[in-house]
C-alpha cells in the first residue's frame, strides 16, 4: 500500500499524516510537494491539515492552484482514493472536487480540543459500521461546513454525508453544544458524489496510537487499507 502525503507551504500536520499511515498502519508513504506534478505509484492520497500558503485570502484557497493539482485531479477522476484533514478539506472544496465549503466558526473562536463524531455512511475511509462514534482531535477556526439547500438535500440522498458532530453517546444534537463551529446539519466530513474522496475536519492522524490515550483515528486508515486490498 503506497500514499502520497501532499506537502503545501504552511502545512502543519503532514508529519502526523506520514507517521500514521507509515509508521503506524505499515504503508510505504512519502511528500509530494506542491510543486510536484505527479503523485508517482500512490493507491491513495493524504491532504493533511496547517495553513496552506498562510492562509491569505482564504483557508486553502491558493493551494487550490498549486502545481500538483493537476495531478491530485487525474488521481481522483480514476477513482483514487483521497483524504483532506482540516485545512485538506477546505483545499478540496477550493478545487471544486467536493461539494460546498468551509467558513469561520460561527462563534469566531478557534477551537482545539476533542469532539465526537458519527459514521453516517460507509466508504473508502468509513467502513466501520453506521453509527460507530469516535473521539477525534479538531483544530481549526474556520471548519463551519455550509452548502445550499439543495446540496444538502443531494448529499443526503446519495450517502455523501461522512460524518456528523455528535455526543459522546451518538446524538446528533442539531446545531447544539456537540457542534463545535455551527456547520449545516452538524456535518463534520462529506464524500464526493463517487464516494472516493473524503474531506473531515476532524484530524484522525492525531488520535492514531493508543500510546496518545486514543487510536480511534487509526480506523480510517485501516478502513483503507481493506478498501484497496491490503488486509
Amino acid at each position: 500500500m503506497r500514499v502520497a502525503v501532499v506537502q503545501f507551504p504552511g502545512s502543519n500536520a503532514d508529519w502526523d499524516a506520514l507517521h500514521a499511515v507509515r509508521d503506524v498502519l505499515g504503508a510505504d508513504a512519502w511528500y509530494a510537494f506542491h510543486k510536484e506534478t505527479s503523485l508517482g505509484d500512490a493507491d491513495a492520497v493524504v491532504i493533511p491539515g496547517g495553513f496552506s500558503y498562510g492562509d491569505y485570502l482564504r483557508a486553502g484557497a491558493i493551494a487550490g492552484f498549486s502545481p500538483i493539482d493537476g495531478a491530485i485531479r487525474e488521481f481522483a477522476d480514476r477513482g483514487g482514493p483521497v483524504l483532506g484533514i482540516c485545512n485538506g478539506f477546505q483545499v478540496l472544496t477550493e478545487m471544486g472536487l467536493l461539494p460546498g465549503a468551509l467558513t469561520r466558526n460561527a462563534h469566531l473562536r478557534f477551537e482545539c480540543r476533542d469532539i465526537f463524531v458519527r459514521v453516517e455512511n460507509d466508504g473508502p475511509f468509513t467502513d466501520m459500521g453506521k453509527g460507530q462514534v469516535l473521539r477525534l482531535p479538531i483544530a481549526h477556526a474556520d471548519g463551519r461546513y455550509q452548502c445550499s439547500q439543495e446540496t444538502l438535500q443531494e448529499l443526503n440522498a446519495n450517502d455523501q454525508i461522512a460524518f456528523r458532530y455528535c455526543t459522546r453517546h451518538g446524538d446528533a444534537p442539531g446545531g447544539g453544544a456537540a457542534n463545535p463551529n455551527g456547520a449545516v446539519d452538524d456535518i463534520a466530513g462529506v464524500y464526493n458524489h463517487e464516494k472516493n474522496v473524503l474531506g473531515m475536519m476532524p484530524h484522525p492522524e492525531r488520535a492514531s496510537e493508543a500510546i496518545l490515550g486514543n487510536d480511534d483515528g487509526l480506523r480510517l486508515f485501516q478502513s483503507l487499507r481493506r478498501h484497496l486490498g491490503f488486509e
